[in-house]
Order: structure tokens, then C-alpha cells, then sequence
């Protein structure tokens, strides 16, 4: 039965939340087709697609990796200022 309390989460538009995870797959996607084009070319760049893949799929998991912690400490805290 659907939810009663809180609805049918499948129905109607989507969430914020599905579609901030529809955009990440779709980069990751794009990221893997990417790396399929210039695996043989360079390394180092599909090398790059892989990580970026690997880390659209982590914001949708929640997983969080060193870069983005790194991130987040030169955005926010504006370290080297």
C-alpha cells in the first residue's frame, strides 16, 4: 500500500532529490562515454572521466571522498586567504 503518512513518493513530478540524482547519473553517464572515446588516446584523461564518474555516483550515494572534503574547506572556510 502507499505510503499514508507521507504519500506515494513515485508519484506526481519529481523530487528535489530524484532530480538532483537524475542530473548526477546523467554526468556520470556522460562522464563513462567520455572516458570509452579517450581511453586509447590518453590515459590521463580517461583516467580523469573515471574519477568524475566515480564521484557523480558518490553524491548520490553519499559517499564522500578526500577531494570533496577538500572542497568544501577552500570554498567555506577560505583557507590560503
Amino acid at each position: 500500500a502507499p505510503h499514508t503518512r507521507c504519500g506515494d513518493p513515485l508519484a506526481g513530478s519529481p523530487s528535489l532529490t530524484q532530480s538532483r540524482h537524475s542530473l548526477h547519473l546523467g554526468d556520470c553517464a556522460a562522464a563513462l562515454a567520455r572516458y570509452g572515446r579517450e581511453r586509447r588516446r590518453d590515459l590521463g584523461l580517461a583516467a580523469e572521466r573515471l574519477r568524475l564518474a566515480r564521484r557523480h555516483l558518490g553524491r548520490i550515494t553519499g559517499h564522500v571522498g578526500a577531494e570533496d572534503v577538500l572542497d568544501i574547506i577552500f570554498r567555506d572556510f577560505c583557507v590560503g586567504k
